[in-house]
């Protein structure tokens, strides 16, 4: 099984941000090598459920962060995070309604691993370095 690994290239800089990305890359692979070892419902649905609650957690926090220095991108920003909520949503309810699958497999990759690597690297390496720009001396106003 092919991980989602926490590197430098979705490094933010900011500590709070990545120590967060690594836990939930670690959910994600948690519940992805659950799927492939055809692990009962019941322990793929608490998977989700944990990652869903992390993901919660994690977007909470990020969006204080956002709203603590006035980023201004915040509105779409905290978009993108009910989208993704409402997709984990759905695949929770895909699981309960018809069962771990393939096709869950690969919904879990494109719409919750390959999603998160994209949303870092196009989003939240703008937001940390902004808020850095913001807390270094030159930055403030």
């Amino acid at each position: 099984m092919e991980e989602y690994v926490w590197d430098e290239s979705v490094r933010t800089g900011h500590d709070m941000i990545d120590e967060q990305h690594k836990q939930l890359f670690a959910a994600i692979n948690h519940l992805l090598k659950a799927c492939q070892e055809n692990k009962g419902k019941d322990e793929l649905t608490q998977s989700l459920n944990f990652l869903n609650d992390y993901t919660i957690r994690h977007f909470f926090d990020e969006e204080q962060v956002q709203r603590k220095c006035n980023y201004p991108d915040y509105p779409r920003h905290k978009k993108l995070h009910d989208d993704f909520k409402a997709t984990v949503r759905d695949l929770k309810v895909q699981l309960i309604m018809k069962g771990p699958s393939e096709a869950l497999i690969n919904e879990v990759r494109s719409k919750i691993g390959d999603w998160l690597v994209t949303h870092i690297k196009g989003n939240d390496i703008k937001l940390a370095a902004y808020v850095e720009q913001q807390s270094s001396p030159s930055g403030s106003r």
